[in-house]
């Protein structure tokens, strides 16, 4: 059933003859109806002249218009919708202030509800931070800002926020991941109708991307990180251990690690779907298919749940109990221990002293590479959907590192 919406005059409780409330009626099924107030109060001769009469007279006219556009407003939130009703999301969009309609922060917030029932709550931290960020830029005093209106971000705002983040020792990066938000948020806005199109900074202003660069383990670095002596059951032989695991997993990212289940698995491989693109395509996700060799077996071995059920997560880092924001936590927790205590090792190895998590993606991305692998095989290794964003990936390494790639083409001779 379709969600219908109509207007009605609620005399249930009022005298004859009196004024009585006009609601809101909605429709979701046959056995969810809703009622809500719209704070006009008419007389049933007043509401059968007007709403229920195609062409009144000049005396209602204004009720009518003044009715129509409420039914009509209710109508074009549900058919935003495009036939997947949320009834938090259509309250929201039909009772909101007009101010809360010029309000960044409202924007913000809204759709940060709407990912975290999405389960997405990674997605919503970026938001937060972003929000945390131009409050703070926009506050006075060293207080952050408790609004923002549209209005207000103009390009000498964004510029001036850039220059502002710079300051703090901010990197363009960073900058960049701070106002793709407030772009996405200004869109929302846009195609909601209220905000002007003119009010849109970022026709004029370009968010800067800064420059990613990739740093990658050499062969000799990752011989002298595996092979080097710890002392067992330490937490830097674990670190180590779930490292190596995800750089041999081609370079799984450590999301996808806490969420493995013992049905991913099979005698010859592991077969997953990345978190991070579950919920940005509505294409059906492609698995991710690596090989279950030796080493990865005994990671698994030596740190798997017991029993081995289907449903199971491989590793106690999740619990099933635990909802999107507690997994957020948790997973960024155990990233931190990795970090702590690779770094640790790696000191004592007098390498990198930044490495990090995502160093094992990076490496193995040059070792495929160096070892012969396609474009292609590395887009599908990685979980990427376009070939051009793996190339733009490999595009983020070091040169030393393309030049060293580039120098093994002659190794025939």
């Amino acid at each position: 059933m379709a969600v219908k919406v109509n207007l009605y005059l609620d005399e249930r409780k009022v005298e004859t003859g009196k004024k009585a409330p006009v609601k809101i009626r909605l429709y979701i099924s046959r056995t969810d109806i809703r009622h809500y107030h719209t704070d006009i109060h008419l007389t049933a001769q007043q509401f059968q002249q007007s709403y229920l009469t195609e062409k009144p007279k000049k005396a209602f006219q204004e009720i009518k218009i003044t009715l129509d556009a409420i039914e009509a407003k209710a109508n074009r939130i549900i058919t935003k919708m495009d036939g997947l009703f949320i009834l938090d999301k259509f309250e929201r969009e039909m009772f909101r202030s007009q101010a809360a309609t010029t309000d960044v922060c409202a924007y913000y917030q809204d759709y940060i509800d709407e990912l975290m029932r999405n389960g997405r709550a990674g997605t919503a931290s970026n938001y937060r931070l972003s929000l945390k960020s131009l409050l703070e830029f926009a506050g006075k005093d060293n207080r952050p800002a408790s609004t923002l209106s549209f209005s207000r971000v103009t390009v000498d705002f964004l510029n001036r926020y850039e220059n502002w983040m710079v300051a703090a020792d901010k990197s363009k990066t960073t900058v960049g991941i701070y106002l793709r938000p407030l772009r996405a948020i200004f869109n929302k806005a846009m195609e909601e109708g209220n905000i002007a199109a003119e009010l849109y900074p970022f026709k004029k202003y370009k968010i800067p991307t800064g420059q990613n660069i990739k740093k990658a383990l050499s062969k000799e670095e990752l011989k002298k990180l595996y092979t080097a002596p710890v002392e067992p059951g330490s937490p830097k032989e674990k670190a180590r251990d779930f490292w190596f695991f995800s750089y041999q997993c081609n370079g799984m990212n450590f999301r996808d690690i806490a969420e493995l289940r013992y049905k991913n698995i099979n005698k010859k491989s592991i077969s997953f779907l990345r978190h991070k693109t579950l919920h940005t395509t509505k294409d059906k996700p492609k698995p991710i298919i690596i090989p279950l060799t030796e080493t990865i077996k005994e990671v698994i071995e030596r740190y798997g749940t017991r029993p081995f059920l289907p449903d199971n997560y491989v590793f106690p880092i999740l619990t099933k109990k635990m909802d999107e924001a507690e997994k957020l936590r948790v997973n960024q927790n155990f990233i931190r221990f990795v970090n702590q205590h690779i770094q640790k090792l790696a000191k004592d190895l007098e390498l990198d002293a930044d490495i990090s998590t995502y160093y094992a993606r990076h490496s193995f991305t040059t070792a495929a590479i160096r070892n012969g692998a396609k474009m292609e095989l590395i887009q599908e290794s990685l979980g990427h959907r376009s070939l051009n964003t793996t190339q733009n990936y490999w595009a983020g390494f070091e040169d030393n590192v393309k030049q060293e790639i580039a120098d093994k083409l002659m190794d025939f001779r």
